[in-house]
């Protein structure tokens, strides 16, 4: 073989190696900014940092006031209430996202 046979014929096979490459990268997500892990945490963390600051508030009026532990009772329900209510916020966020990057990707390909 020439060494101009075996340069042409390298090339065909890089051009081949990259083609292959190309055809099994890995897809990437539909949502790049959150992972399902990452989306889990944060709605963990949202419940318990309502819960927990209830609990705060009922316990600072409870010893304020002095009363029985009403106000730490009413308070950590009315945390927890908000917690959940920033957990479907956050859900619903990052459902329209996803809905809206989806609707781009059929745009794109129509």
């Amino acid at each position: 073989m020439s060494e101009d046979d075996q340069k042409q014929r390298l090339s065909q096979l890089e051009a081949r190696i990259a083609a292959a490459k190309k055809t099994q990268a890995p897809a990437e997500r539909a949502d790049k900014h959150y992972s399902q892990g990452e989306l889990a945490w944060r709605m963990v963390i949202e419940m318990t940092a309502g819960i927990a600051i209830g609990f705060g508030i009922g316990y600072g009026l409870d010893s304020l006031f002095g009363t029985i532990p009403i106000f730490l009772v009413l308070f950590t329900l009315l945390g927890f209430a908000a917690g959940i209510n920033v957990m479907l916020r956050s859900a619903k966020e990052v459902q329209a996202k996803k809905m809206a990057d989806d609707a781009a990707e059929r745009d794109e390909r129509d």
